[in-house]
């Protein structure tokens, strides 16, 4: 079995910049042997955010890649302050939020972009954690989608 470094690498896709707190917050936090990440968003490789509303201003393909983008700003986030991907054993919880209109429904598709993306990271086995999607009349700076996580370390 590939490490999730080589997974990630296999892949093809770049990290974009480790997201910076927009608030009084940490992105991550290690208790024992759990590393909580705070809520990300979609940050790009330059920098900028994804924006807009699912149903309004982006359609669903476009939302599953923003939350993807999401996945990706979070594996960021992991290698900047733990060095390696590696040192994630598995995904425990994944919360996706999604920025949609009243009348939107899908809001599990639009979060398998990131659940998709961890699972080719960390494989089926430990990339796959239980999750909630649920859907937001808003979220900060008009990003499509948030998502927090919790992950046991090795």
């Amino acid at each position: 079995m590939n490490s999730a470094e080589q997974n990630f690498k296999d892949l093809g896709l770049n990290l974009p910049p480790a997201p910076k707190p927009l608030g009084v917050y940490k992105p991550c936090l290690i208790d024992g042997k759990y590393l909580y990440l705070s809520g990300h968003g979609t940050v790009q490789d330059d920098g900028s955010l994804i924006i807009g509303r699912i149903g309004d201003t982006i359609n669903m393909e476009d939302g599953k890649l923003a939350a993807r983008q999401v996945g990706l700003a979070m594996l960021a986030t992991i290698k900047a302050n733990l060095g390696s991907l590696d040192r994630v054993k598995r995904v425990i919880k994944v919360l996706g939020m999604v920025n949609c209109t009243p009348d939107f429904e899908r809001h599990p598709y639009i979060i398998n972009g990131a659940s998709e993306l961890f699972a080719k990271v960390w494989g089926e086995e430990n990339g796959i954690g239980v999750r909630s999607a649920v859907g937001m009349g808003s979220l900060p700076d008009n990003i499509p989608v948030e998502i927090e996580a919790l992950f046991e370390l090795v």
